[in-house]
């Protein structure tokens, strides 16, 4: 599909007022304050991102099906929990449950919660990745020689 450079323009001009508009819903309808939104945009990231950055650099038998069923399933987790307490897309009256200590799942707040996701993430890769096909041999290497760069000496006493 080839669009115009019209069409192209006329898509970034909307992409850009869809952004504009969510910003100002946002703006007007803080989801919290600005350091739980932060700690809460960091444990999602926590929880999607880190555990397969991890272990695509520590684990050589770590595939591509591994990797996105712990990275859905990292986020997934996390992003239930805070919005079953924050309410969805933090509206208010869509919380299923209160946020209040109490209703938290071992003591931990929602805007905590990314280390939780991060583990679910870790265990579901990591069992992902035993039931199905290893990665090719030469990306095990690929691996192993970011781990170890060529050329690299070894460790000297000063």
């Amino acid at each position: 599909f080839r669009s115009s450079e019209k069409n192209e323009l006329m898509a970034g001009r909307i992409a850009m007022a869809g952004a504009i508009a969510l910003a100002g819903y946002f703006g007007l309808h803080p989801p919290d304050f600005a350091a739980g939104t932060v700690a809460i945009a960091f444990g999602l990231a926590a929880s999607s991102i880190f555990p397969a950055l991890m272990m695509g650099i520590f684990n050589k038998k770590m595939n591509r099906s591994g990797a996105i069923w712990g990275m859905v399933s990292g986020i997934g987790v996390t992003m239930l929990y805070v919005f079953q307490h924050k309410g969805i897309m933090f509206i208010p009256g869509t919380a299923f449950l209160g946020d209040m200590g109490p209703n938290w799942f071992l003591g931990i707040s929602p805007n905590a919660f990314g280390a939780v996701g991060a583990l679910v993430n870790f265990a579901v890769a990591i069992a992902v990745s035993k039931v199905t096909a290893a990665p090719p041999e030469h990306i095990q290497h690929l691996v192993e020689d970011i781990r170890v760069p060529k050329g690299a000496a070894a460790a000297s006493a000063h």
